[in-house]
């Protein structure tokens, strides 16, 4: 059974409608069925109604308390090795299938999402670093870390490009969508013991100090910064396919305007949303173009 039939086979109460059914029945968002299930189900769990509210003040305290502790020793006890394996510990042991699938979904669609824009840039030469983990091991070497970087070196290096040879992002009549992946990203099944229990959204908030702790203070400003690209990259897409009218939904908004830590976790969710929403858009394109091939392919005409 698949995620979305969770959704799919619940009873609807007219007098109790289930709000999470209603936002998943809503198709007005381009969302992946299967992960939009995995997500809003994780939503609807008791962790994140009962455990989030009590641990989210606390994961913010800690972040300010680090931000001083910070600024006193600022590279104590840094190291992205001991972070990541805290962070795949955490994973394999506290954090949910649903909310774990996500998160190497994000990697995934990610790298893809980057290769589009580059593929549908004439004349750009970016070398890439795709992350496209399908398993847990991958977190243990660096892959938050690198995920972030990846961001930043994007940027730079396409705009580098652009300005050197005098290129314009430019809507293109036929859209190069051969990185996207249209079908099932093949993630492996997550560990799924009585432990397993902590939703997305809750997971992150506890991550985020931890990512903190283990960083400098200029690494996790740069991480949390990261997520005032999402405007850039919905932009550059939105140049590219001609079209905004459904990439407004990004909330991490001006890359100008770099926001205090404090609501990073809360931002990291959007970032994931965001990649989620623009990557079904381009699956959603390619099948549209696909399709349009078969007809005219087929046509008696030819």
């Amino acid at each position: 059974m698949s995620e979305a039939d969770f959704f799919k086979n619940m009873p609807h109460d007219k007098n109790d409608p289930n709000p999470f059914l209603a936002v998943f029945m809503d198709r007005s968002i381009p969302f992946n069925e299967d992960a939009k299930a995995a997500y809003l189900k994780d939503c609807s769990s008791r962790s994140r109604q009962f455990l989030l509210p009590v641990l989210r003040p606390v994961a913010r305290l800690m972040i300010a308390l680090l931000q001083l502790y910070k600024i006193v020793v600022p590279r104590a006890f840094t190291s992205s090795k001991l972070l990541h394996r805290v962070l795949y510990l955490g994973m394999k042991t506290f954090v949910s299938p649903s909310a774990n699938y996500m998160i190497l979904r994000h990697f995934y669609l990610g790298s893809e999402v980057l290769a589009f824009i580059r593929d549908n840039v004439p004349g750009v030469q970016i070398e890439m670093n795709p992350l496209k983990p399908t398993s847990l091991a991958p977190v243990k070497d660096d892959l938050f870390l690198i995920h972030d970087l990846n961001l930043y070196n994007f940027i730079i290096n396409l705009n580098r490009e652009l300005q050197s040879k005098g290129i314009e992002v430019t809507k293109q009549e036929r859209l190069n969508l051969a990185a996207v992946t249209s079908g099932p990203i093949p993630i492996e099944p997550m560990p799924k013991r009585w432990t397993n229990f902590m939703d997305l959204t809750t997971a992150i908030e506890c991550f985020t100090p931890v990512y903190q702790l283990f960083l400098t203070d200029n690494d996790f400003w740069r991480a949390t910064n990261s997520l005032q690209l999402d405007e850039t990259i919905g932009i550059l897409a939105s140049k590219i396919i001609g079209s905004n009218d459904r990439l407004a939904l990004i909330n991490n908004k001006h890359p100008m305007v770099p926001l205090t830590t404090l609501r990073a976790g809360f931002r990291l969710v959007l970032h994931g949303l965001a990649t989620e929403q623009l990557h079904a858009l381009l699956v959603e394109l390619k099948q549209k173009q696909e399709a349009q091939d078969q007809a005219v392919a087929a046509s008696p005409e030819r």
